[in-house]
């Protein structure tokens, strides 16, 4: 018989990197999750995942199982919820993972207010520098820019443009560039994230049916893979950066950088929350993600 301990095993190979991530995510050694394992594939008559000395991977049997598990567990859960007394109060854990800069400066301030409103609520924040793929035990992810390969429900919280910026005194010392192919003769600062070809930049002329379009290849000058630092070096005056509105647009308001190239649009990198699925989701899974979509809303009206 499958017991449940066997579809939170199934769950959490699924989510976690390694044997011993997973270990850990269920508080047992390696040792014991890998009998567990060996004991429901001999319970099931099947190979749920190829092992290496440096790796464990799902089969199609396994992955299949294991997203059902998930599934299974999250409706078990909605029950236990549903039997609660009083429906509006949330508990249970919930673990969210952001990037460093946008998790601190918007993501960090919407959770305690989500917090302050469900008291019953654990609420985890994460921050990594590339919390999508890397989303260990999440709940949920908060992703800047585009999402491939995702089994997970994608919503889109927030517009995200890229705008090219320099500060005010390299502008006066390198001139302004007036048309994409300009960049090539300036300093570029380049911010290495998401695995991402970040030497490669798309842009088109704005605002037009019939729109030009230019590929930029950069040899950037100095390389970062924290965007925070990339838009300190640009407003000291080293180089043109490539950075999300949602970072810029203060030290444009100050002054320290400039935009140039306003009249042509660079990649976007909208703001996403991805979610492992829509079928049994947790009472509090939903009530984050309503919270958030009115969040983020409401900040854009």
């Amino acid at each position: 018989m499958i017991q449940i301990e066997d579809m939170q095993l199934a769950a959490a190979l699924l989510r976690e990197p390694s044997l011993s991530a997973a270990a850990r995510a269920l508080d047992v050694t390696p040792p014991a999750l890998s009998m567990r394992l060996r004991k429901l594939e001999a319970a099931l008559g099947l190979s749920l995942a190829t092992r290496t000395s440096r790796k464990l991977s799902l089969t199609p049997e396994g992955e299949r199982f294991a997203r059902e598990a998930a599934a299974l567990l999250g409706q078990i859960e909605g029950l236990r919820e549903s039997m609660q007394r009083d429906d509006r109060r949330l508990t249970g854990t919930l673990r969210i993972a952001a990037p460093f800069g946008y998790g601190r400066q918007y993501v960090a301030p919407m959770l305690a207010r989500f917090a302050r409103l469900h008291p019953g609520l654990h609420v985890q924040l994460d921050l990594r520098e590339t919390p999508w793929p890397d989303r260990h035990d999440a709940d949920a992810v908060i992703h800047i820019g585009a999402v491939r390969d995702s089994s997970w429900v994608a919503r889109t919280l927030s517009a995200n443009e890229r705008w090219l910026c320099a500060s005010p005194d390299y502008l006066r010392t390198h001139g302004v560039p007036q048309v994409p192919r300009d960049v090539m003769a300036h300093d570029c600062i380049s911010i290495r994230e998401n695995d991402e070809d970040v030497t490669l930049w798309h842009v088109r002329t704005a605002g037009k049916r019939a729109s030009a379009r230019e590929t930029l290849r950069i040899s950037p000058a100095y390389v970062t893979n924290d965007g925070g630092v990339a838009r300190q070096w640009a407003e000291q005056g080293m180089g043109l950066v490539l950075r999300s509105e949602w970072d810029a647009a203060d030290a444009i308001a100050r002054g320290t950088l400039v935009r140039v190239l306003a009249d042509w649009q660079f990649d976007s990198a909208p703001v996403t929350l991805l979610v492992p699925t829509r079928k049994g989701r947790t009472a509090r899974m939903q009530a984050l993600v309503e919270f958030l979509e009115s969040s983020f809303g409401a900040s854009r009206k």
